[in-house]
C-alpha cells in the first residue's frame, strides 16, 4: 500500500482556527446540545433581494459562461473606482491598472506573499491577527517578525519599537483596521506615520479593509489607506463584499492600489485560478452601486447587537472594549481562566461556541471573540450562558 507524506510547509501548520471549533461543535452537537455559535464571522442574514435578482439575470447571459477575465470585468472595475471615489472621496483609481478583482480578500492575501516573498524575508503581522498573514508568509519561505497589538495603545502597533534595522530588511507589513479580531479602528495619524514609515524603508504595506463597512458613528467612519498623499508609492488594499453586503458565499473581492503591486498578485493569480464568474461580477457592481440603504440598515442591526451584548457582558462583569467598528466583540476571559480553558469550558458545558483569543497569536491571550452574527434573543441567552458560569 503507498503511502504519502505532506510537505513540510504543511505538516508545519497548526490546525485552521474556524475547522477546529467547527469539529468541536459538531461533536457537542450530536450529543443533543443547543449550540449558539458565535465563533466565525459569517453573517447570518441574507444577501439582499436586489443583488440575487442581478445574479438571476446575469446568470442567464451564455457569455458569462466561459472563462472569466484574470483581472476582472471592466464593468467590475470601474465601478469599483467609483465606489471608492463616493465611499473614500479616493478619487485617482485606475480601473485599468490599480484594481483586480479577486475570489473574495482571503484568496488575495493569501496569494500577495508569492509574488513579492523570497526565502528568508521578513514579513510584519499585527497579531492578534488573521492567520492567513504569517501562513502566506511561510508557505513562500518567509519569516514573520510579530509586532503586538496591546490594549493599553488601543490595539495599535507600536511602529516605534521597529527599530531602522527591522524596517530595512522588512517585505510587507500586514494591518487590518477595521480589527479582526480587537475591533479597533485606526486614526488618520497612524496611517500617515505607518505610509511614511513604509516609503523611507522600501516596504510593501498591506491594508486588510474588509470589515470599512461596518462602523457604528457616521461621523467617524473608517479610513481607506489611500486617504493618506504618497500612499499609493507603497500601498495595497484588500476588500471584500462578503461582511458589506452578506456575500461571504458569493467569492468576490477586490485588490487596489499600486499598479507594481497589484500586478505582481495578477500575474500570481493568471497562473494559480481562472479568475471570478463573470455572473458574480455583474450582481456585485449592482451591490456596489446601489447598495449604500442597505449598509445602513445591516449597520443598524449589527450595532443593536452589539450593545445587547456589551450590556450583558457589563451585567456579568466581563470587562470589554465598546467596538466601533467590525462585527466583533473582544472581551477580556474571566479572572482565572486563560482563553483556551474559557472557550472550551464554555462550549462543552453551556453550549456557546466562542473564539479563543490565543488563537490569533499569543497576543491575543486572555481574551475571547464574540461574532454578532445571531439574533439579539440568542445573543441574550448566550451572555446570560456565560454569567453562569
Amino acid at each position: 500500500m503507498p503511502t504519502f507524506t505532506l510537505a513540510d510547509r504543511v505538516a508545519a501548520l497548526p490546525p485552521y482556527l474556524f475547522a477546529a471549533i467547527d469539529a468541536v461543535k459538531a461533536r457537542v452537537a450530536a450529543r443533543g446540545t443547543d449550540i449558539i455559535s458565535l465563533g466565525i464571522g459569517d453573517p447570518d442574514t441574507a444577501t439582499p433581494d436586489f443583488i440575487i435578482e442581478a445574479m438571476m439575470r446575469a446568470v442567464r447571459k451564455p457569455e458569462h459562461h466561459q472563462y472569466p477575465s484574470y483581472v476582472g470585468m471592466e464593468a467590475f472595475r470601474r465601478e469599483v473606482a467609483s465606489w471608492y471615489a463616493r465611499r473614500f472621496h479616493v478619487n485617482d483609481l485606475d480601473p485599468n491598472t490599480e484594481i483586480l478583482c479577486t475570489i473574495g480578500s482571503k484568496e488575495a492575501i493569501g496569494h500577495f506573499p508569492l509574488a513579492f516573498v523570497n526565502p528568508g524575508d521578513t514579513v510584519i503581522a499585527c497579531p492578534p491577527n488573521y492567520p492567513v498573514y504569517p501562513v502566506a508568509t511561510a508557505f513562500c519561505g518567509g519569516t514573520t517578525h510579530f509586532l503586538p497589538l496591546l490594549e493599553k495603545n488601543d490595539f495599535l502597533p507600536d511602529l516605534d519599537s521597529v527599530d531602522a534595522a527591522l524596517w530595512d530588511k522588512t517585505k510587507i507589513i500586514f494591518v487590518n483596521y477595521p480589527n479582526n479580531p480587537t475591533a479597533a479602528t485606526a486614526p488618520l495619524a497612524f496611517y500617515e506615520k505607518l505610509v511614511a514609515l513604509c516609503r523611507r524603508h522600501n516596504v510593501i504595506l498591506a491594508h486588510d479593509a474588509a470589515y470599512t463597512e461596518i462602523y457604528y458613528n457616521s461621523d467617524d467612519k473608517p479610513l481607506s489607506v489611500f486617504n493618506i498623499p504618497g500612499a499609493k508609492e507603497v500601498a495595497v488594499e484588500f476588500h471584500s463584499l462578503s461582511k458589506t453586503f452578506n456575500m461571504t458565499g458569493w467569492r468576490i473581492g477586490m485588490t487596489v492600489g499600486n499598479p507594481l503591486l497589484v500586478k505582481g498578485l495578477a500575474r500570481i493569480k493568471e497562473n494559480l485560478d481562472s479568475g471570478t464568474f463573470h455572473a458574480v461580477q455583474e450582481a456585485a457592481v449592482t451591490a456596489l452601486r446601489d447598495g449604500d440603504a442597505f449598509c445602513e440598515e445591516l449597520r443598524a442591526i449589527y450595532k443593536r447587537r452589539r450593545d445587547t451584548v456589551v450590556q450583558a457582558l457589563a451585567r456579568a462583569g466581563i470587562k470589554c472594549r465598546v467596538p466601533q467598528a467590525s462585527l466583533y466583540v473582544w472581551a477580556h476571559v474571566p479572572q482565572g481562566y486563560n482563553s483556551a480553558d474559557f472557550v472550551t469550558k464554555m462550549i462543552e458545558e453551556k453550549g456557546v461556541v466562542l473564539t479563543p483569543g490565543n488563537g490569533f497569536g499569543a497576543a491575543g491571550e486572555g481574551y475571547f471573540r464574540i461574532s454578532l452574527t445571531v439574533n439579539t434573543e440568542r445573543l441574550e441567552e448566550a451572555v446570560a450562558r456565560i454569567a453562569t458560569l
